[in-house]
């Protein structure tokens, strides 16, 4: 583990532990190598200000699982972009209750950070891997500190076909990025354009 991963994961803890001073940033992981230029390339519409906060939680959150590389960081992002209005919208507009279609217990798991994870079973396994109880204290997943290392979680635990979405990104398939992250092609169109806009971020062909 390098020394910016070690000081992001203490003061990690210390943010779950509620004792984090106010407006101090997990440390990023250089290696992960979004800049605040192509940050905001990407996501014009993203306030300076939230864009310069939210970049050492992006990074880390990239570096923990090796989204790093110009095209995987072109599809990650162009997916986060979509997902939450370009970092704008931490909580899903309406917060709708899922207890129909996902079940009894789904009320409150609507979609929140980055990713916009939904559904008790994945608060639960984000929760698992992340050492946080995201069952008990939902809230937790909008906030940065929490929400960019879920949508990490959310990209690197995803499979389709047994397959990573990195290796995915590897070959330039951005359908099947997005089937991976969406369970489907919902507004495939729009995510498209917001992948080209980080392509040419990226410098990806």
């Amino acid at each position: 583990m390098t020394e910016p991963q070690r000081a992001a994961l203490v003061n990690f803890q210390r943010f779950i532990d509620g004792t984090m001073p106010t407006g101090v940033a997990p440390a990023a992981d250089p290696g992960a190598g979004v800049t605040l230029a192509q940050l905001r390339a990407v996501m014009p519409n993203l306030p300076l200000d939230k864009a310069q906060r939210y970049l050492p939680l992006l990074n880390q959150a990239m570096a923990e699982q090796q989204i790093n590389t110009p095209i995987r960081k072109a599809m990650f992002l162009a997916q986060l972009a979509h997902e939450s209005s370009q970092l704008r919208t931490f909580d899903e507009v309406g917060r709708p209750d899922y207890s129909g279609k996902l079940g009894p217990g789904n009320a409150n798991y609507y979609g929140r950070g980055p990713i916009q994870l939904t559904g008790k079973a994945n608060y639960a396994a984000a929760g698992k891997a992340l050492g946080i109880d995201l069952v008990g204290r939902p809230e937790l997943a909008a906030t940065p500190e929490v929400g960019f290392r879920v949508a990490g979680w959310y990209w690197g635990d995803r499979k389709v076909k047994g397959r990573s979405l990195n290796s995915y990104a590897d070959q330039g398939d951005f359908r099947t990025v997005t089937l991976g992250i969406n369970g489907g092609y919902t507004h495939y169109d729009r995510r498209l354009v917001l992948y080209e806009r980080a392509k040419q971020a990226f410098g990806v062909p």
